[in-house]
């Protein structure tokens, strides 16, 4: 499927009843475009005044130094480098707490941290795009994710070209093409091949992206 944003966002509309809140998965392997389509739908459905919020799923990285203590911070990004208690908890108040404002955390790239409370989720905001990798793993604790989405969309995209956009995002930050290539392939590519080869179906799959 070629994306059409006014299908999609057509589809996402469609969920909703009676303006209930609804909470839709945005999920593929890094680099595949998550965010730049969580952004084209947000302003596509309205944004903010019409109702639309973004929680993106970097927001619940574990802080470095837990990842040090641990020794999983050259592991930074692997699906247990997560806090997905918090990302459960956070979820649950969104689907169950709807005229509550909620806070979310958002992950600073610039600094390499997640920022508490940098997004607040207000009770107009009924459309929720969640963006992550991981949102449809089929493991522990990850599968616990599953039932609180009303709609899911997956980005399926070629390894090889996953791995020259990751080569291409590691040389944008300043890294050498060979240092580009080992940040990649030691990492974002293993992480990546998980997400094919390991997430449960979507109800909309994405190809050509």
């Amino acid at each position: 499927m070629t994306p059409d944003i006014d299908e999609l966002a057509a589809m996402i509309r469609a969920q909703q009843t009676d303006d209930q809140r609804i909470l839709v998965a945005i999920i593929g392997a890094p680099a595949s475009g998550k965010s730049h389509l969580s952004d084209r739908l947000y302003h596509h459905l309205g944004g903010d005044e019409a109702g639309a919020a973004v929680v993106p799923m970097d927001g619940f990285h574990f802080d470095d130094a837990i990842l040090k203590q641990r020794g999983l911070l050259s592991r930074k990004g692997a699906p247990h480098t997560f806090d997905v208690g918090g990302l459960r908890r956070i979820l649950l108040a969104l689907r169950n707490s709807p005229d509550e404002e909620i806070y979310v955390p958002v992950f600073d790239r610039a600094l390499e941290i997640s920022r508490g409370s940098a997004r607040a989720i207000s009770p107009r905001h009924r459309i929720i795009l969640v963006e992550g990798n991981y949102l449809l793993l089929d493991q522990e604790p990850w599968n616990g994710l599953h039932g609180l989405f009303d709609l899911s969309v997956f980005l399926e995209v070629p390894e090889e070209t996953l791995r020259a956009r990751l080569i291409d995002r590691w040389q944008g930050l300043g890294f050498d093409h060979q240092s580009a290539i080992t940040k990649a392939e030691h990492n974002d590519l293993p992480n990546a091949l998980t997400v094919a080869r390991s997430s449960k179906p979507a109800t909309i799959t994405i190809t050509n992206v």
